[in-house]
């Protein structure tokens, strides 16, 4: 039976592989173990195994978390609901979810003078669907300019979820948008990809894969409430 860490090692090759095979440095590439709904005691597992970032999706469900793994990098990968804002902010070190310029004040206002700024993406609409989260890439700039007038913020990049089975065109345009941003900002991170295609996104740029069911096995049943 494999352990968490063979896990981890396996996906770390993968990294490499991919990495290589893009001509680019597998160090460039941040792994973001996806602890969402998995137990404690598998993640100090993948901490002990030398994983220092975990992403999570739900605001109450991580802070029971940090609290047993303080030493740990917590990242907010799932939608973030006004009325938890102060929590994130005070919490997290990671929100990669910032959709709106309402959210991103919040976190502005909520993050306490005595921490570092607070790491945010702006979550971009990948698949052009309504119904989906994110911004279109036609309104991240204007949404960027917004969070980078903002103190306690730091904007970092763009974040991504492309949908399953999704062509590489849809990474490539994600990878547009980000290289549009750095022309104009100092941003560094692209997050994008999973545990069934990371290949892909670091193909077309990604700096970051958020990879959960690969490390940690078949997630638990969500919770209904972000």
């Amino acid at each position: 039976m494999t352990t968490i860490a063979d896990n981890l090692q396996a996906v770390k090759a993968r990294i490499g592989r991919a990495a290589q095979a893009a001509r680019r440095d597998a160090r460039a590439v941040t792994l973001l173990a996806v602890s969402k709904t998995h137990p404690q005691s598998r993640i100090a597992e993948a901490r002990a195994a030398g994983q220092h970032a975990f992403g999570e999706n739900y605001v109450q469900e991580a802070l029971e978390k940090m609290s047993a793994l303080p030493e740990s990098e917590w990242h907010l990968i799932g939608p973030l609901q006004s009325n938890k804002t102060r929590l994130a902010a005070e919490r997290f070190q990671w929100v990669q979810t910032v959709d709106r310029e309402k959210i991103a004040k919040r976190l502005s206002e909520q993050r306490p003078a005595e921490l570092p700024a607070l790491n945010v993406l702006i979550q971009v609409n990948a698949s052009g669907e309504k119904t989906k989260s994110g911004v279109q890439p036609s309104e991240v700039l204007d949404l960027a300019r917004i969070i980078a007038s903002l103190p306690r913020l730091r904007l970092r990049g763009l974040m991504a979820i492309p949908e399953p089975g999704a062509p590489r065109e849809r990474y490539a345009e994600v990878r547009q948008v980000f290289d549009e941003l750095k022309k104009r900002m100092e941003v560094d991170t692209l997050s994008m990809g999973m545990s069934d295609d990371l290949e892909i996104a670091i193909a077309e740029g990604a700096t970051m894969v958020r990879v959960g069911t690969a490390i940690f096995g078949a997630r638990r049943k969500e919770k209904s409430a972000a």
